[in-house]
């Protein structure tokens, strides 16, 4: 049988993990985990990087810190995975789909104005197989109507748009590490956070609801649950796999 995809291992993931292991700190956001966001906010001028367990779980923190409910609509485009469209249906919206462009199977940014309506309050393009949309047109778009943009990045690591990275132009990125990608964890994902305003709720999200996230860095004197959230965080095995890959980026993208 022909596999439907071949995980690109470095040799090293393994390593990393029997020290994560030895280290004694399993849980998420631990030495590894920082070593990845620290590279993705470094090397690609991400506001703020979350590791997640999925690209699905990223969108759906994204859908949670863009504040969208029951009667709100979101711009999805037509070609695409379920998790695009399913993490705002969570937050009971009406998704909206907009049709391809003729060439590519990414979301026609002609097409989409045409689609806003008083009740939009979402774009989310996906830049399918790592091709750029037309950013430039969509975020013009999301400025008039004062709109917020949540880039679908899960097929995108490394790649970019006129010069600037994929993930870091819209008010949100989402990624993905699936073993189905150039850059693997076995199953994973990030939320990239450019727009200020959503950083700090977006740990709190991210830490099942609670400022912990400040309490570790020293900033309160005790965490409590303070807002919505889940547990979003991936373990240290899985960004410990990850940070292997990351040191050979440029590699596996060659």
């Amino acid at each position: 049988m022909i596999p439907f995809n071949k995980p690109f291992l470095t040799g090293r993931e393994t390593e990393y993990i029997s020290q994560a292991v030895a280290g004694g700190k399993l849980s998420g956001n631990g030495v590894y985990t920082k070593k990845c966001q620290d590279f993705f906010e470094q090397r690609y001028g991400f506001g703020k990087a979350l590791m997640t367990t999925s690209c699905t779980d990223a969108l759906e923190m994204a859908a949670i810190l863009s504040g969208v409910g029951p009667g709100d609509e979101v711009i999805v485009p037509s070609y695409t995975f379920v998790s695009s469209a399913l993490a705002f249906v969570r937050q009971g919206c009406r998704i909206v789909f907009a049709d391809s462009c003729n060439d590519n199977p990414n979301i026609d940014a002609d097409k989409i104005e045409r689609l806003v309506t008083e009740r939009t309050r979402v774009i989310v393009p996906v830049h399918y197989a790592g091709v750029a949309c037309d950013m430039d047109k969509i975020m013009d778009i999301a400025l008039r109507h004062n709109l917020i943009v949540v880039e679908d990045a899960a097929q995108a690591v490394d790649s970019y748009y006129k010069g600037r990275p994929l993930g870091s132009i819209g008010h949100m990125g989402c990624f993905s590490f699936h073993e189905t990608k150039n850059i693997i964890a076995g199953e994973g994902g990030m939320l990239t956070i450019n727009d200020s305003r959503f950083i700090r709720r977006s740990e709190i999200i991210w830490e099942k609801g609670t400022n912990r996230s400040e309490f570790f860095r020293g900033e309160v004197n005790k965490y409590g649950w303070v807002d919505t959230g889940s547990s979003f965080l991936p373990s240290e095995l899985v960004t410990a796999f990850l940070w292997a890959q990351l040191e050979n980026i440029d590699v596996i993208q060659q």
